[in-house]
Protein backbone atom coordinates (compact mmCIF):
# COMPACT_ATOMS: atom_id res chain seq x y z
CA UNK A 1 0.00 0.00 0.00
CA UNK A 2 1.63 3.42 -0.77
CA UNK A 3 0.45 6.89 -0.45
CA UNK A 4 0.22 10.23 -2.52
CA UNK A 5 2.41 12.83 -1.57
CA UNK A 6 1.50 16.05 -0.56
CA UNK A 7 0.29 17.90 -3.56
CA UNK A 8 -2.27 14.48 -4.77
CA UNK A 9 -5.62 13.99 -3.74
CA UNK A 10 -5.65 10.05 -3.75
CA UNK A 11 -6.52 7.87 -6.39
CA UNK A 12 -10.04 6.83 -7.32
CA UNK A 13 -10.79 3.22 -6.84
CA UNK A 14 -11.95 2.15 -10.61
CA UNK A 15 -10.92 5.29 -12.55
CA UNK A 16 -10.96 5.05 -16.41
CA UNK A 17 -7.61 6.29 -18.62
CA UNK A 18 -9.40 8.45 -20.55
CA UNK A 19 -11.40 11.49 -18.51
CA UNK A 20 -15.42 11.28 -18.35
CA UNK A 21 -15.49 14.57 -19.13
CA UNK A 22 -19.41 14.67 -20.18
CA UNK A 23 -20.15 12.97 -16.58
CA UNK A 24 -18.07 15.91 -14.94
CA UNK A 25 -20.17 18.50 -17.00
CA UNK A 26 -23.70 16.70 -16.41
CA UNK A 27 -22.50 16.52 -12.11
CA UNK A 28 -21.46 20.10 -12.09
CA UNK A 29 -24.60 20.88 -13.91
CA UNK A 30 -26.65 19.63 -11.30
CA UNK A 31 -24.22 21.20 -8.47
CA UNK A 32 -25.58 24.23 -10.57
CA UNK A 33 -29.41 23.46 -10.39
CA UNK A 34 -29.28 22.63 -6.54
CA UNK A 35 -27.01 25.52 -6.03
CA UNK A 36 -30.21 27.69 -7.69
CA UNK A 37 -33.02 26.39 -5.23
CA UNK A 38 -31.09 28.22 -2.25
CA UNK A 39 -31.66 31.67 -3.99
CA UNK A 40 -34.26 31.38 -6.25
CA UNK A 41 -36.68 32.45 -3.55
CA UNK A 42 -35.11 35.51 -2.85
CA UNK A 43 -36.86 38.07 -5.01
CA UNK A 44 -40.33 36.46 -3.98
CA UNK A 45 -39.91 36.69 -0.04
CA UNK A 46 -41.37 40.40 0.04
CA UNK A 47 -44.51 39.28 -2.31
CA UNK A 48 -45.08 35.65 -0.27
CA UNK A 49 -47.75 36.80 1.91
CA UNK A 50 -49.40 38.38 -0.54
CA UNK A 51 -49.03 35.30 -2.77
CA UNK A 52 -49.67 32.52 -0.65
CA UNK A 53 -52.25 34.86 1.78
CA UNK A 54 -49.93 34.38 4.76
CA UNK A 55 -48.34 36.40 7.58
CA UNK A 56 -44.61 37.38 6.59
CA UNK A 57 -43.21 35.63 9.97
CA UNK A 58 -44.51 32.72 8.81
CA UNK A 59 -43.63 32.71 4.69
CA UNK A 60 -39.83 33.05 6.02
CA UNK A 61 -40.25 29.46 6.96
CA UNK A 62 -39.67 29.23 2.92
CA UNK A 63 -35.93 30.07 3.13
CA UNK A 64 -35.35 28.01 7.02
CA UNK A 65 -37.22 24.60 5.86
CA UNK A 66 -34.70 24.31 2.54
CA UNK A 67 -31.99 25.23 4.65
CA UNK A 68 -33.02 22.37 7.79
CA UNK A 69 -34.07 19.28 5.28
CA UNK A 70 -30.45 20.25 2.91
CA UNK A 71 -28.36 20.08 6.16
CA UNK A 72 -29.72 17.44 7.50
CA UNK A 73 -29.74 15.52 3.94
CA UNK A 74 -26.14 15.90 3.22
CA UNK A 75 -24.48 13.79 4.89
CA UNK A 76 -27.64 11.39 5.28
CA UNK A 77 -26.73 11.08 1.76
CA UNK A 78 -23.02 10.54 1.92
CA UNK A 79 -23.92 7.61 4.07
CA UNK A 80 -26.22 6.15 1.69
CA UNK A 81 -24.22 6.30 -1.51
CA UNK A 82 -21.20 5.00 0.57
CA UNK A 83 -23.43 2.05 1.48
CA UNK A 84 -25.96 1.82 -2.03
CA UNK A 85 -24.32 3.53 -4.76
CA UNK A 86 -23.89 7.03 -5.61
CA UNK A 87 -25.35 7.19 -8.44
CA UNK A 88 -28.65 6.12 -7.67
CA UNK A 89 -28.26 9.08 -4.44
CA UNK A 90 -27.38 11.56 -7.14
CA UNK A 91 -30.36 10.95 -9.50
CA UNK A 92 -32.60 10.19 -6.16
CA UNK A 93 -31.57 14.01 -5.12
CA UNK A 94 -32.53 15.49 -8.69
CA UNK A 95 -35.43 14.07 -8.58
CA UNK A 96 -36.44 15.12 -4.86
CA UNK A 97 -35.54 18.50 -6.50
CA UNK A 98 -37.71 17.88 -9.62
CA UNK A 99 -41.00 17.08 -7.39
CA UNK A 100 -40.03 20.25 -5.17
CA UNK A 101 -39.97 22.64 -7.96
CA UNK A 102 -43.44 21.46 -9.51
CA UNK A 103 -45.59 21.16 -6.38
CA UNK A 104 -44.16 24.69 -5.39
CA UNK A 105 -45.60 25.49 -9.11
CA UNK A 106 -48.64 24.23 -8.28
CA UNK A 107 -48.69 25.45 -4.39
CA UNK A 108 -51.33 28.23 -4.17
CA UNK A 109 -51.27 27.82 0.14
CA UNK A 110 -48.01 28.27 2.12
CA UNK A 111 -48.39 24.55 3.90
CA UNK A 112 -48.23 22.54 0.21
CA UNK A 113 -45.45 25.67 -0.89
CA UNK A 114 -43.44 24.69 2.19
CA UNK A 115 -43.76 21.04 1.57
CA UNK A 116 -42.01 21.86 -1.98
CA UNK A 117 -39.30 24.21 -0.87
CA UNK A 118 -38.53 20.98 1.92
CA UNK A 119 -38.38 18.68 -0.95
CA UNK A 120 -36.15 20.68 -3.37
CA UNK A 121 -33.78 20.90 0.18
CA UNK A 122 -33.43 17.33 -0.43
CA UNK A 123 -31.08 17.64 -3.68
CA UNK A 124 -28.47 19.81 -1.58
CA UNK A 125 -26.49 16.56 -0.92
CA UNK A 126 -26.00 16.29 -4.70
CA UNK A 127 -22.71 18.30 -4.33
CA UNK A 128 -21.21 16.49 -1.76
CA UNK A 129 -21.74 12.66 -3.38
CA UNK A 130 -20.81 14.31 -7.06
CA UNK A 131 -17.63 15.45 -5.21
CA UNK A 132 -17.43 11.67 -3.98
CA UNK A 133 -18.16 9.91 -7.12
CA UNK A 134 -15.60 11.57 -9.31
CA UNK A 135 -12.99 10.12 -6.57
CA UNK A 136 -14.30 6.70 -8.66
CA UNK A 137 -14.47 7.89 -12.47
CA UNK A 138 -11.93 10.30 -12.81
CA UNK A 139 -8.04 9.99 -13.37
CA UNK A 140 -5.87 10.87 -10.90
CA UNK A 141 -4.28 13.62 -12.94
CA UNK A 142 -7.20 15.03 -13.73
CA UNK A 143 -9.34 14.39 -10.14
CA UNK A 144 -7.77 18.06 -8.68
CA UNK A 145 -9.64 20.18 -11.22
CA UNK A 146 -12.74 18.29 -11.58
CA UNK A 147 -13.32 18.50 -8.02
CA UNK A 148 -12.67 22.00 -7.98
CA UNK A 149 -15.51 22.84 -10.83
CA UNK A 150 -17.68 20.39 -8.86
CA UNK A 151 -17.10 22.59 -6.09
CA UNK A 152 -17.50 25.49 -7.67
CA UNK A 153 -21.33 25.43 -8.91
CA UNK A 154 -22.35 26.29 -5.70
CA UNK A 155 -20.96 29.88 -6.51
CA UNK A 156 -21.80 30.02 -10.01
CA UNK A 157 -25.87 28.58 -8.94
CA UNK A 158 -25.69 31.09 -5.98
CA UNK A 159 -24.17 34.11 -7.98
CA UNK A 160 -26.46 33.43 -11.06
CA UNK A 161 -29.66 32.23 -9.31
CA UNK A 162 -31.05 36.07 -8.41
CA UNK A 163 -30.64 37.58 -11.45
CA UNK A 164 -32.24 33.97 -13.00
CA UNK A 165 -34.80 34.49 -10.18
CA UNK A 166 -35.72 38.01 -10.69
CA UNK A 167 -35.72 38.17 -14.38
CA UNK A 168 -38.07 35.44 -14.89
CA UNK A 169 -40.68 36.45 -11.65
CA UNK A 170 -40.55 40.05 -12.50
CA UNK A 171 -41.00 39.60 -16.47
CA UNK A 172 -42.88 36.47 -16.68
CA UNK A 173 -44.22 34.54 -13.13
CA UNK A 174 -42.76 33.26 -9.99
CA UNK A 175 -44.96 29.91 -11.43
CA UNK A 176 -42.86 29.97 -14.35
CA UNK A 177 -39.32 30.31 -12.38
CA UNK A 178 -40.25 26.74 -10.40
CA UNK A 179 -41.36 25.09 -13.78
CA UNK A 180 -37.96 26.04 -15.11
CA UNK A 181 -36.80 24.71 -12.09
CA UNK A 182 -38.42 21.45 -12.22
CA UNK A 183 -37.39 20.66 -16.18
CA UNK A 184 -33.54 21.38 -15.50
CA UNK A 185 -33.70 18.99 -12.34
CA UNK A 186 -35.08 16.76 -14.52
CA UNK A 187 -32.78 17.22 -17.19
CA UNK A 188 -29.81 16.65 -14.80
CA UNK A 189 -31.18 13.27 -13.51
CA UNK A 190 -31.26 11.90 -16.47
CA UNK A 191 -27.63 12.97 -17.54
CA UNK A 192 -26.60 11.61 -14.68
CA UNK A 193 -28.36 8.23 -15.29
CA UNK A 194 -26.72 7.91 -18.88
CA UNK A 195 -23.37 9.57 -18.23
CA UNK A 196 -22.33 8.26 -14.71
CA UNK A 197 -21.43 5.08 -14.00
CA UNK A 198 -21.73 3.31 -10.85
CA UNK A 199 -19.27 3.52 -8.10
CA UNK A 200 -17.47 -0.07 -7.57
CA UNK A 201 -17.06 0.46 -4.25
CA UNK A 202 -19.83 0.26 -1.81
CA UNK A 203 -20.31 -0.53 1.83
CA UNK A 204 -23.43 -2.42 2.06
CA UNK A 205 -24.76 -3.30 6.01
CA UNK A 206 -27.42 -1.78 7.74
CA UNK A 207 -28.25 1.77 7.93
CA UNK A 208 -27.91 3.66 10.99
CA UNK A 209 -31.75 4.54 11.77
CA UNK A 210 -30.86 5.57 15.23
CA UNK A 211 -27.85 7.70 14.63
CA UNK A 212 -29.85 9.44 11.72
CA UNK A 213 -32.45 10.48 13.96
CA UNK A 214 -30.00 11.92 16.62
CA UNK A 215 -28.70 13.22 13.56
CA UNK A 216 -31.56 15.03 12.56
CA UNK A 217 -32.46 16.18 16.03
CA UNK A 218 -29.48 17.40 16.48
CA UNK A 219 -28.92 19.87 13.73
CA UNK A 220 -32.47 21.09 13.93
CA UNK A 221 -31.92 22.14 17.85
CA UNK A 222 -28.63 23.98 16.36
CA UNK A 223 -29.84 25.80 12.83
CA UNK A 224 -33.62 26.22 13.87
CA UNK A 225 -32.24 28.90 16.61
CA UNK A 226 -29.48 30.30 14.24
CA UNK A 227 -31.69 31.09 11.42
CA UNK A 228 -35.03 32.13 13.89
CA UNK A 229 -33.36 33.54 17.08
CA UNK A 230 -33.62 37.26 15.32
CA UNK A 231 -37.76 36.62 15.14
CA UNK A 232 -37.88 34.77 18.60
CA UNK A 233 -35.19 36.58 20.33
CA UNK A 234 -32.03 35.76 21.14
CA UNK A 235 -32.82 35.07 24.87
CA UNK A 236 -36.39 33.65 24.44
CA UNK A 237 -36.63 30.60 26.11
CA UNK A 238 -37.57 28.27 23.15
CA UNK A 239 -34.47 30.07 21.45
CA UNK A 240 -32.13 28.97 24.71
CA UNK A 241 -34.40 25.45 25.14
CA UNK A 242 -33.04 24.32 21.12
CA UNK A 243 -29.50 25.22 21.94
CA UNK A 244 -29.44 23.64 25.61
CA UNK A 245 -31.19 20.93 23.30
CA UNK A 246 -28.57 20.47 21.03
CA UNK A 247 -25.91 20.16 23.66
CA UNK A 248 -27.48 17.31 25.05
CA UNK A 249 -28.53 15.55 22.33
CA UNK A 250 -24.72 15.69 20.66
CA UNK A 251 -23.41 14.42 23.65
CA UNK A 252 -25.85 11.37 23.59
CA UNK A 253 -25.38 11.05 20.42
CA UNK A 254 -22.18 11.20 20.39
CA UNK A 255 -21.53 8.30 23.45
CA UNK A 256 -24.34 5.93 20.99
CA UNK A 257 -22.45 6.58 17.62
CA UNK A 258 -18.85 5.25 18.98
CA UNK A 259 -20.09 1.93 20.19
CA UNK A 260 -22.77 1.39 16.81
CA UNK A 261 -20.85 -1.23 14.42
CA UNK A 262 -22.01 0.25 11.48
CA UNK A 263 -22.43 4.11 12.63
CA UNK A 264 -23.73 6.94 10.06
CA UNK A 265 -20.20 9.03 11.38
CA UNK A 266 -17.19 7.88 12.06
CA UNK A 267 -16.55 9.55 15.12
CA UNK A 268 -13.25 8.24 14.98
CA UNK A 269 -12.25 9.32 11.22
CA UNK A 270 -13.71 12.82 11.90
CA UNK A 271 -11.83 13.43 14.83
CA UNK A 272 -8.23 12.64 13.55
CA UNK A 273 -6.67 15.54 13.34
CA UNK A 274 -6.31 16.60 9.22
CA UNK A 275 -10.28 16.05 9.30
CA UNK A 276 -11.36 17.85 11.98
CA UNK A 277 -8.81 21.18 11.46
CA UNK A 278 -10.31 21.18 7.98
CA UNK A 279 -13.65 20.71 8.80
CA UNK A 280 -13.26 23.26 11.53
CA UNK A 281 -12.11 25.34 8.93
CA UNK A 282 -15.12 24.69 6.21
CA UNK A 283 -16.94 26.59 9.14
CA UNK A 284 -15.03 29.29 9.27
CA UNK A 285 -14.91 29.73 5.71
CA UNK A 286 -18.79 29.37 5.29
CA UNK A 287 -18.47 32.27 7.58
CA UNK A 288 -16.86 34.51 5.54
CA UNK A 289 -18.49 33.43 2.50
CA UNK A 290 -22.22 34.11 3.31
CA UNK A 291 -21.36 37.48 5.46
CA UNK A 292 -20.30 39.07 1.71
CA UNK A 293 -23.96 37.50 0.27
CA UNK A 294 -25.84 39.59 2.64
CA UNK A 295 -23.64 43.16 2.95
CA UNK A 296 -23.11 44.01 -0.68
CA UNK A 297 -27.03 43.33 -1.91
CA UNK A 298 -27.92 45.75 1.02
CA UNK A 299 -25.61 48.37 0.09
CA UNK A 300 -26.35 47.94 -3.58
CA UNK A 301 -30.41 48.12 -2.89
CA UNK A 302 -30.33 50.91 0.37
CA UNK A 303 -31.78 54.27 -0.97
CA UNK A 304 -29.32 56.65 -2.05
CA UNK A 305 -30.52 59.12 0.75
CA UNK A 306 -29.18 56.16 3.44
CA UNK A 307 -25.19 56.33 3.93
CA UNK A 308 -23.53 54.49 1.59
CA UNK A 309 -26.73 53.47 -0.44
CA UNK A 310 -26.79 52.85 -4.20
CA UNK A 311 -30.43 52.61 -4.73
CA UNK A 312 -30.22 49.52 -7.33
CA UNK A 313 -33.26 47.35 -7.72
CA UNK A 314 -32.80 43.58 -6.71
CA UNK A 315 -31.96 42.56 -10.73
CA UNK A 316 -29.25 45.25 -11.33
CA UNK A 317 -27.71 44.74 -7.35
CA UNK A 318 -27.93 40.93 -8.27
CA UNK A 319 -26.07 41.41 -12.12
CA UNK A 320 -23.41 43.63 -10.05
CA UNK A 321 -22.27 40.36 -8.13
CA UNK A 322 -22.98 37.94 -10.67
CA UNK A 323 -19.13 37.67 -11.75
CA UNK A 324 -18.30 36.62 -8.54
CA UNK A 325 -19.73 33.18 -8.89
CA UNK A 326 -17.82 33.06 -12.37
CA UNK A 327 -14.55 33.80 -10.99
CA UNK A 328 -15.22 30.90 -8.22
CA UNK A 329 -15.50 29.05 -11.05
CA UNK A 330 -12.70 30.19 -12.62
CA UNK A 331 -10.52 30.30 -9.75
CA UNK A 332 -11.22 26.37 -8.30
CA UNK A 333 -9.02 25.70 -11.37
CA UNK A 334 -6.28 28.09 -9.97
CA UNK A 335 -6.57 25.83 -6.68
CA UNK A 336 -6.16 22.68 -8.41
CA UNK A 337 -2.19 23.73 -10.13
CA UNK A 338 -2.01 25.03 -6.25
CA UNK A 339 -2.75 21.94 -4.84
CA UNK A 340 -0.90 19.73 -7.09
CA UNK A 341 2.00 21.90 -6.36
CA UNK A 342 1.88 22.75 -2.90
CA UNK A 343 -0.77 20.71 -1.46
CA UNK A 344 -3.98 21.12 -0.84
CA UNK A 345 -3.73 23.02 2.71
CA UNK A 346 -1.39 25.76 1.24
CA UNK A 347 -4.54 26.36 -1.18
CA UNK A 348 -6.91 26.53 1.26
CA UNK A 349 -4.84 29.16 3.60
CA UNK A 350 -4.41 30.97 -0.11
CA UNK A 351 -7.93 31.08 -0.48
CA UNK A 352 -8.51 32.17 3.43
CA UNK A 353 -5.99 35.37 2.43
CA UNK A 354 -7.64 36.42 -0.56
CA UNK A 355 -11.39 36.76 0.95
CA UNK A 356 -9.30 38.62 3.71
CA UNK A 357 -7.98 40.91 1.04
CA UNK A 358 -11.57 41.22 0.10
CA UNK A 359 -12.88 41.72 3.45
CA UNK A 360 -9.48 44.38 3.95
CA UNK A 361 -11.09 46.25 0.50
CA UNK A 362 -13.94 47.09 2.09
CA UNK A 363 -13.34 48.14 5.54
CA UNK A 364 -10.86 50.50 4.43
CA UNK A 365 -13.24 52.10 1.56
CA UNK A 366 -15.67 52.79 5.06
CA UNK A 367 -12.77 53.98 7.25
CA UNK A 368 -11.49 56.25 5.08
CA UNK A 369 -14.65 56.75 3.89
CA UNK A 370 -14.19 55.97 -0.08
CA UNK A 371 -17.30 56.69 -2.19
CA UNK A 372 -18.80 53.02 -2.14
CA UNK A 373 -19.37 52.59 -5.80
CA UNK A 374 -21.14 49.73 -7.56
CA UNK A 375 -17.95 49.34 -9.50
CA UNK A 376 -16.28 48.92 -5.99
CA UNK A 377 -18.65 46.22 -5.12
CA UNK A 378 -17.83 44.38 -7.75
CA UNK A 379 -13.99 44.45 -7.27
CA UNK A 380 -14.72 43.13 -3.45
CA UNK A 381 -17.12 40.56 -4.17
CA UNK A 382 -14.88 39.42 -7.19
CA UNK A 383 -11.75 39.38 -4.98
CA UNK A 384 -14.08 37.53 -1.96
CA UNK A 385 -15.55 34.69 -4.91
CA UNK A 386 -11.92 34.15 -6.27
CA UNK A 387 -10.62 33.02 -2.90
CA UNK A 388 -13.97 31.04 -2.00
CA UNK A 389 -12.67 28.83 -5.57
CA UNK A 390 -9.39 28.54 -4.17
CA UNK A 391 -10.38 27.32 -0.70
CA UNK A 392 -13.82 25.43 -1.02
CA UNK A 393 -11.77 23.44 -4.05
CA UNK A 394 -9.36 22.43 -1.27
CA UNK A 395 -11.22 21.23 1.35
CA UNK A 396 -12.47 17.85 -0.58
CA UNK A 397 -8.93 17.59 -1.79
CA UNK A 398 -7.88 17.44 2.20
CA UNK A 399 -11.28 15.34 2.78
CA UNK A 400 -10.32 12.42 0.27
CA UNK A 401 -6.84 12.18 0.80
CA UNK A 402 -7.63 11.28 4.79
CA UNK A 403 -10.14 9.02 4.45
CA UNK A 404 -10.83 5.57 2.53
CA UNK A 405 -12.29 5.36 -0.22
CA UNK A 406 -15.24 3.32 0.85
CA UNK A 407 -15.90 6.56 3.45
CA UNK A 408 -15.75 9.79 0.36
CA UNK A 409 -19.32 10.22 0.30
CA UNK A 410 -20.20 10.24 4.45
CA UNK A 411 -16.66 12.41 4.39
CA UNK A 412 -17.68 14.87 2.29
CA UNK A 413 -20.93 14.54 3.25
CA UNK A 414 -19.89 16.16 6.97
CA UNK A 415 -17.68 18.96 5.39
CA UNK A 416 -20.35 20.00 3.34
CA UNK A 417 -22.45 19.79 6.56
CA UNK A 418 -19.74 22.36 8.19
CA UNK A 419 -19.90 24.86 5.33
CA UNK A 420 -23.66 24.88 6.23
CA UNK A 421 -23.12 25.43 9.55
CA UNK A 422 -21.21 28.14 8.96
CA UNK A 423 -22.86 29.86 6.79
CA UNK A 424 -25.97 29.68 9.04
CA UNK A 425 -23.79 30.91 11.91
CA UNK A 426 -23.19 34.06 9.29
CA UNK A 427 -26.22 34.24 8.93
CA UNK A 428 -27.24 34.66 12.60
CA UNK A 429 -24.31 36.88 13.84
CA UNK A 430 -24.07 38.84 10.61
CA UNK A 431 -28.31 39.53 10.35
CA UNK A 432 -27.98 40.04 14.40
CA UNK A 433 -25.40 43.11 13.71
CA UNK A 434 -26.56 44.45 10.49
CA UNK A 435 -30.41 44.45 12.36
CA UNK A 436 -28.74 46.54 15.76
CA UNK A 437 -26.96 49.28 14.01
CA UNK A 438 -29.45 50.73 12.03
CA UNK A 439 -30.84 54.05 10.85
CA UNK A 440 -33.67 55.71 9.14
CA UNK A 441 -33.61 56.47 5.64
CA UNK A 442 -36.05 58.15 3.27
CA UNK A 443 -37.32 56.01 -0.38
CA UNK A 444 -37.82 58.06 -3.28
CA UNK A 445 -41.64 57.92 -2.92
CA UNK A 446 -41.31 59.01 0.58
CA UNK A 447 -41.87 56.19 2.51
CA UNK A 448 -39.40 56.08 5.18
CA UNK A 449 -36.98 52.85 5.69
CA UNK A 450 -34.43 51.30 8.06
CA UNK A 451 -31.02 50.36 6.78
CA UNK A 452 -28.12 49.42 8.47
CA UNK A 453 -25.22 51.83 9.68
CA UNK A 454 -21.76 52.16 8.57
CA UNK A 455 -20.65 50.68 12.23
CA UNK A 456 -22.81 47.89 11.64
CA UNK A 457 -21.19 47.31 8.23
CA UNK A 458 -17.85 47.91 10.16
CA UNK A 459 -18.71 45.39 12.74
CA UNK A 460 -19.76 42.15 10.44
CA UNK A 461 -16.71 42.74 8.09
CA UNK A 462 -14.11 42.90 10.84
CA UNK A 463 -15.56 39.47 12.43
CA UNK A 464 -15.70 37.86 9.14
CA UNK A 465 -12.44 38.69 8.76
CA UNK A 466 -11.59 37.24 11.81
CA UNK A 467 -12.93 34.17 10.43
CA UNK A 468 -10.62 34.64 7.45
CA UNK A 469 -7.67 34.82 9.78
CA UNK A 470 -9.07 31.56 11.45
CA UNK A 471 -8.94 29.61 8.72
CA UNK A 472 -5.98 30.34 7.29
CA UNK A 473 -4.15 29.69 10.90
CA UNK A 474 -6.65 26.13 10.94
CA UNK A 475 -5.15 25.55 7.24
CA UNK A 476 -1.58 25.84 7.81
CA UNK A 477 -2.06 23.38 10.95
CA UNK A 478 -3.07 20.59 8.97
CA UNK A 479 -0.14 17.92 8.68
CA UNK A 480 1.25 18.34 5.17
CA UNK A 481 1.16 14.40 4.66
CA UNK A 482 -1.68 12.30 4.12
CA UNK A 483 -2.39 9.71 6.50
CA UNK A 484 -0.79 6.59 6.15
CA UNK A 485 -4.42 4.63 5.40
CA UNK A 486 -4.59 6.09 2.39
CA UNK A 487 -4.92 3.98 -0.14
CA UNK A 488 -3.25 4.29 -3.59
CA UNK A 489 -4.54 1.95 -5.77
Amino acid sequence: MSRPVDGEIGSPTVAPDRHPRLAVAVLCAAGIVVALMQTIIVPLIPQLPTLLDAAPQNTSWALTITLLVGAVVTPIGGRLGDMYGKRLMLVASMICVALGSVIGALATTLPVFLIGRGMQGLGFGTIALGISVMRDIVPPRHLGSSVGTMSASLGVGGALGLPFAAAIAQHVSWHALFWACAAAAIAGAIGIALTVPESASRTGGRFDVVGALGLIAMLVCLLLPLSKGSVWGWADPLTLGLFGGFVVIAVLWALVERRVANSLIDLAVAAERPVLLTNIASVATGFAFYSMQLIPIQLLMAPTASPNGLGMDMLTASLVLAPSGVLMFVFSHVSARLTAAFGPRVSLATGGIVIGVGYIVFIVALVVAWDLTWWLMLVVASLIGAGLGIAYSAMPALIMRSVRVEQTGEANGVNALMRVVGTSTSAAVVGMILTWSTVAAPEPDGTVVSVPAETGYLWASGISLGACVLAIALALAIPPRPPLYVEDV
